[in-house]
């Protein structure tokens, strides 16, 4: 599925009161006849198609968190050939799912965009190695064969060979197609910890070795939510209630059980490709390796963010010359609407 989709919600009236509406609507005066609820409305657009990784959108939508807040969330799904930041310049949704490295190319070009809020403390980009190969942490990854696509060799690549003494002569073409990786024993592909590695052990029956970047010390703060300065600072208490509705719909998503259903329902709706046990899977790898809750969000609660660390990541990217040196960092980010303690374990 391409282009925009629009998810809506309706609350439905409490039976009893539906029920007396239908029976009686002429004994209610006038002045204290319910009016239909004015919700704001905000559109934020995901950076790929509806999945688990994006579940905490869901579960604020299926909740009817958002509407609590008193807002009416379009969230549109992304996809291969849609270039989501071109449609946040152009003013054609409100806000996006995004990244550090972004935050850096606003701050770069001046553009008028910020980072507002980080739903995933680590990144979730990983090293696979076919099981029982040996390969299991990065100082054993000198002269293997590593698949690794063009993007990665500009972001977390720099970073892993500079750090465990690799070299560009290791690397062969990743295009997001496991085959290569499937036929050769020894090689070492890249992947996102809650996908590749779960359709790589229905492929083979058993699971691979995973090394997730972000354990080697590559500190990017990830799927992170982005707006433009002026939006954020017209419509501050509007944007408030975005982010806590947020947090919130993440906090009861990461709880899984009966409760998120709904949620798993709408993905998979405008998703086909989702299945249960893929979300099953999601949902647990995120849980485990700390995705969401680690690092700043275990003070700051879900979506927290620290000047420190967004420093510490920024020379960490100059060093290896990801990241030209002397921009402002403290223009790539604020602090304003997290680090309340929402969804704090």
């Amino acid at each position: 599925m391409s282009g925009a989709w629009r998810v809506q919600r309706r609350a439905a009236l409490r039976a009893t009161a539906l029920g007396f509406a239908l029976a009686a609507p002429l004994l209610v005066p006038l002045a204290r006849r319910p009016r239909a609820q004015t919700l704001d409305r905000l559109s934020f657009h995901t950076d790929w198609r509806a999945q688990a990784e994006h579940g905490g959108y869901y579960q604020a939508i299926a909740a009817g968190i958002y509407r609590k807040y008193g807002i009416e969330c379009d969230l549109r799904q992304g996809g291969p050939s849609l270039n989501i930041s071109q449609l946040l310049l152009a003013g054609r949704v409100d806000m996006i799912m995004s990244n550090s490295f972004e935050a850096f190319t606003f701050v770069r070009e001046g553009a008028p965009f910020f980072t507002i809020a980080a739903i995933f403390q680590k990144d979730p980009q990983v090293l696979i190695a076919h099981p029982a190969s040996g390969f299991d942490s990065f100082d054993k990854l000198k002269g293997r064969p590593l698949l690794i696509s063009n993007g990665s060799r500009s972001t977390f690549w720099p970073y892993i060979r500079k750090k465990y003494g690799l070299s560009d002569s290791q690397l062969r073409p990743y295009n997001f197609n496991m085959a290569p990786f499937l036929a050769d024993p020894h090689s070492i592909q890249q992947g996102f910890l809650s996908s590749e590695p779960y359709s790589i052990a229905q492929a083979i029956g058993k699971s691979p070795e995973v090394m997730l970047i972000a354990d080697a010390g590559f500190s990017a703060y990830q799927t992170t939510i982005t707006i433009s300065r002026k939006l954020a600072n017209e419509k501050k208490e509007l944007i408030q209630r975005f982010v806590d509705a947020t947090l919130e719909g993440w906090a009861q998503y990461l709880r899984g059980g009966p409760a998120i259903a709904a949620a798993n329902a709408l993905i998979k709706q405008h998703n086909p490709e989702q299945t249960d046990d893929r979300i099953a899977y999601a949902i647990k790898v995120l849980a485990e390796r700390g995705i969401v809750l680690s690092g700043d969000a275990l003070k700051g609660g879900i979506g927290a963010m620290s000047d420190r660390r967004w420093k510490e990541f920024y020379e960490s990217m100059v060093d290896v010359e990801v990241v030209p040196k002397g921009l402002d960092v403290a223009r790539a980010y604020a602090l304003d609407f997290v680090n309340k303690g929402i969804g704090r374990p």
